[in-house]
């Protein structure tokens, strides 16, 4: 009986040792959590409204040892860059200005603010170096685009601009998008180094979603065509298990 739990110690060892393989030899199974940065460009009719703006964002794959990836991401869309800020002319005094519940003149300011987040399926190209499962990647998607123009009132308090009536003026838009991806994963040896930088396409078909726009006095039905332009760049969190490097038995 003895002899027979040694022999199977020492098959699971073995077996055990062939199921952990080496991220520096071998292509693996691997869970991969990141987060990066995105600078991005408008085009189509979200340049119209917005200008260059940024995205902080979280992910998660799941990578095969086929080098195929399959997971989900999501940002956070935020910028200054408001170009469509002539939505409150109707409450501006004949000084140009808009005064507060104290008589004195708003400091008003515009915002962009949003979010993206998608599900995603990519292919990995390996050259071996520095290993099999750092390379270039082809990714691509589907998910939701959405953006508004954030007004903030700077120590003021304009009874006009309060947080039900500012939704007839926030241009509040999402809908359905699509994304590419081109980039490179970097996955260290030593479990250190990893990281990733791109080039990411957004495109996004969007509707108003306010009932009303009290400054044109009607419901917006425009149907948008809404474009982003980005690099993006983040480090990664690889987690697999680890070959063992040595073996003893007793």
């Amino acid at each position: 009986m003895k002899r027979l739990f040694a022999f199977c110690f020492l098959l699971s060892a073995v077996s055990e040792s062939h199921s952990q393989v080496s991220i520096r030899d071998s292509s693996i199974n691997m869970h991969i959590v990141g987060i990066g940065y995105s600078f991005q460009l408008p085009a189509g009719d979200l340049a119209d409204r917005f200008g260059w703006n940024s995205m902080i964002e979280g992910s998660y794959y799941f990578k095969l040892k086929s080098n195929l990836l399959l997971g989900a991401n999501g940002g956070f869309l935020f910028g200054n860059q408001v170009k469509e800020n002539n939505m409150l002319r109707a409450l501006q005094g004949e000084g140009g200005g808009i005064v507060d519940k104290d008589g004195l003149f708003a400091d008003i300011r515009f915002f962009e603010r949003g979010f993206h987040c998608s599900l995603s399926a990519g292919k990995m190209l390996s050259w071996n170096k520095p290993n099999p499962n750092s390379g270039i990647i082809l990714m691509g998607g589907a998910g939701l685009l959405q953006h508004k123009i954030r007004i903030e009132t700077i120590g003021n308090t304009v009874p006009q601009l309060d947080k039900e009536y500012k939704k007839g003026y926030d241009r509040l838009s999402n809908g359905l998008s699509l994304h590419e991806m081109i980039g490179y994963y970097h996955f260290g040896n030593k479990h250190l180094i990893n990281f990733y930088a791109g080039f990411e396409f957004i495109q996004a078909f969007t509707e108003n979603r306010r009932s009303y726009n009290f400054d044109e006095m009607k419901k917006d039905e425009t149907k948008r065509v809404d474009l982003l332009f980005g690099i993006r760049a983040g480090w990664m969190l690889p987690v697999y298990r680890r070959a063992p490097q040595k073996f003893y038995f007793y």
